[in-house]
């Protein structure tokens, strides 16, 4: 069954409503904007009761999507690798976006794109006869670590807990199987740590809750090869590193790597360069933002304004 063309939702390009709105969220469900505290979904969504879906989180800094069409094609792999398709063209499904954070009318913005493999026909337990379904929303922009703690750096404790396994669900497509990094959040907790990174098993460590870990040793940034998703930030990052002449290498990096780390930081669209300045209880470096982390973090922000990266978004009513 999956989309039918002949059943196509439309998408109206026209306002839904008065910039800003709804300053505290503003969703597309089911096919028409909603205030996020009226955004839900059924509970027979196997996206809900399975975690069968795929999704992308992009963000808004100063009135511009950064790096959308990038979080656009990443959406798009991850439907194709788990067999979904939506009705909506991709026009239409960041026009959806751009009008969530109209509504809303934040500068600042934490932008989620989902597709849920929805509801199979009744009585059925077969996945190809559910009719995939897409959710959008936009809130205030959220922070792994907002910028005050980002001068001091995160704490940060390598968890127990293994990830899952590659070969039982690949990190490429962003999904909601967050159990194993929940648990190792507890255990980071347990030490007094703030957050965590996991490892595959086999001494090698990938990547911690909703963020990719780059390690700086030697001058030479190393971030893993595998087990990770293929975060936005962590491409961008490559690119500053390559720009500013640090060299890196994408590989396994082991767990004593990080451990005798000179620096380490996080990535994430949540907030982009991040130090981690304590491990473990211990300090990394000399226990402050690391040089060549701060310069890249400088110019994450700096890359906010290359023409190349941003999609400004309209907040003017037509």
């Amino acid at each position: 069954m999956q989309n039918d063309p002949s059943n196509r939702p439309s998408v109206s390009l026209a306002h839904a409503g008065a910039c800003g709105t709804w300053p505290q969220g503003a969703a597309f469900v089911g096919g028409r904007y909603v205030p996020m505290e009226e955004a839900s979904v059924p509970i027979g969504d196997w996206g809900f009761l399975h975690s069968d879906a795929t999704y992308d989180v992009a963000h808004v800094w100063e009135g511009a999507f950064f790096r959308l069409e990038d979080h656009l094609d990443r959406f798009h792999a991850g439907m194709n690798a788990l067999h979904m398709s939506l009705p909506y063209t991709r026009d239409e499904m960041r026009a959806v976006l751009v009008e969530c954070v109209r509504l809303c009318g934040l500068r600042n913005a934490y932008v989620e794109m989902i597709c849920t493999r929805g509801m199979p026909a009744p009585g059925s337990r077969d996945p190809r006869s559910a009719v995939n379904r897409f959710y959008a929303f936009a809130v205030p922009f959220i922070w792994l670590a907002d910028p005050e703690k980002q001068k001091v750096g995160l704490h940060m404790a390598v968890g127990r807990t293994v990830r899952i396994p590659t070969t039982s669900v690949d990190p490429r497509i962003k999904n909601y199987h967050w159990l194993d990094l929940v648990k190792g959040l507890y255990e980071a907790y347990d030490q007094g740590a703030e957050t965590t990174v996991l490892t595959d098993g086999e001494g090698h460590v990938v990547e911690g809750p909703g963020f990719n870990l780059f390690v700086l040793r030697g001058g030479t940034l190393l971030t893993p090869r595998s087990g990770v998703l293929e975060g936005i930030t962590r491409r961008t990052v490559l690119e500053i590193a390559a720009a500013l002449g640090i060299p890196a290498e994408v590989r396994p990096v082991r767990t004593e790597e990080l451990r005798d780390a000179d620096e380490v930081f996080a990535t994430s669209t949540a907030g982009g360069v991040v130090p981690v300045c304590r491990l473990e209880g211990r300090p990394v470096g000399a226990g402050v933002p690391g040089p060549a982390t701060r310069r890249i973090h400088e110019q994450y922000w700096r890359w906010h304004d290359l023409p190349l990266h941003r999609t400004a978004v309209d907040y003017g009513e037509r």
